[in-house]
């Protein structure tokens, strides 16, 4: 702690950050883009004075093509040909940058993480949720998206999960498709990310009971009997999986609306990536 947060001349902490950007979390992660990505960019000034810093044909030059045709959706001849100064490449992305707003900026370093360089992203996605957690962020990368999950336990349990389900590929898809939702922030479906993370069980459970159309509660049956599962989460489990099917349930036919906020959908992935550990931790053990 500093001498100024001591004396309690300044705040020691901050109000999470959920539907804003700082000044001090913007300037962080503007750095980390500029750590990352754009000092590594491999055309450089001549000596000789003439430029060579060109965009085209450069390894950031798929970055910028994707970002001017999906993500600014502009005309790719208007890709500035040289990518240093202020009217060049990088002028108009750092302009852009500190002109958007917060849901923009994570948009932005989202998809540089999906068309940038891949020798850069583990490293970028470390620094961004290093910065996210010191300026008090709400949201962290998880499985190459920004969603509102604020503990680094909630974010190991989810990464974890989506690591050990390699080998099954529906539970995967399911687990990933509830993050996507959960983490858009331009128009969230948690009634659907639910959905997904319930369905990631139901997929996992079936599998691995050898019963591909039973439900889930006869899945977690099946489990218990091998020895797999304790009588007392199985039972804790389908009271959570009821959850989905009351009057506000994702089983029920879509209402005109819905109680449901992205804590529901938040808890309701962390549970599940939880229960996935568990079950298979179980299954490696047994």
């Amino acid at each position: 702690m500093r001498f100024s947060q001591r004396r309690g001349l300044v705040p020691t902490g901050k109000i999470l950050q959920i539907d804003s950007i700082d000044e001090d979390l913007k300037n962080s992660l503007w750095s980390v883009l500029t750590a990352f990505y754009w000092e590594k960019f491999d055309r450089f000034r001549s000596d000789m004075g003439e430029r060579t810093d060109y965009i085209s044909g450069s390894n950031l030059y798929r970055l910028f093509n994707s970002l001017w045709l999906y993500f600014f959706k502009k005309p790719i001849d208007t890709i500035p040909t040289y990518f240093y100064d202020e009217t060049d490449g990088l002028g108009v992305l750092r302009k852009y940058f500190f002109s958007a707003k917060w849901h923009e900026i994570y948009d932005f370093i989202e998809f540089v993480v999906e068309y940038g360089p891949e020798l850069q992203k583990e490293g970028f996605i470390a620094a961004c949720n290093y910065f996210l957690e010191r300026e008090s962020s709400a949201y962290r990368f998880v499985d190459g998206k920004i969603a509102e999950i604020s503990s680094p336990d909630e974010i190991a349990e989810i990464e974890d999960a989506i690591s050990k389900t390699t080998p099954y590929y529906g539970v995967r898809q399911h687990l990933s498709t509830a993050i996507s939702m959960l983490s858009d922030r331009a128009n969230p479906d948690y009634r659907n990310s639910i959905k997904e993370s319930i369905s990631a069980v139901e997929s996992l459970c079936r599998t691995v009971s050898g019963q591909e159309k039973a439900t889930l509660g006869a899945a977690l049956k099946t489990l218990e009997s091998k020895g797999l599962m304790h009588p007392a989460l199985k039972s804790a489990f389908c009271s959570l999986y009821g959850y989905t099917n009351d009057s506000d349930g994702i089983r029920h036919a879509l209402m005109k609306e819905s109680n449901l906020t992205s804590a529901d959908a938040r808890f309701m992935l962390i549970s599940c990536s939880a229960f996935i550990n568990y079950v298979i931790a179980s299954i490696s053990n047994g």
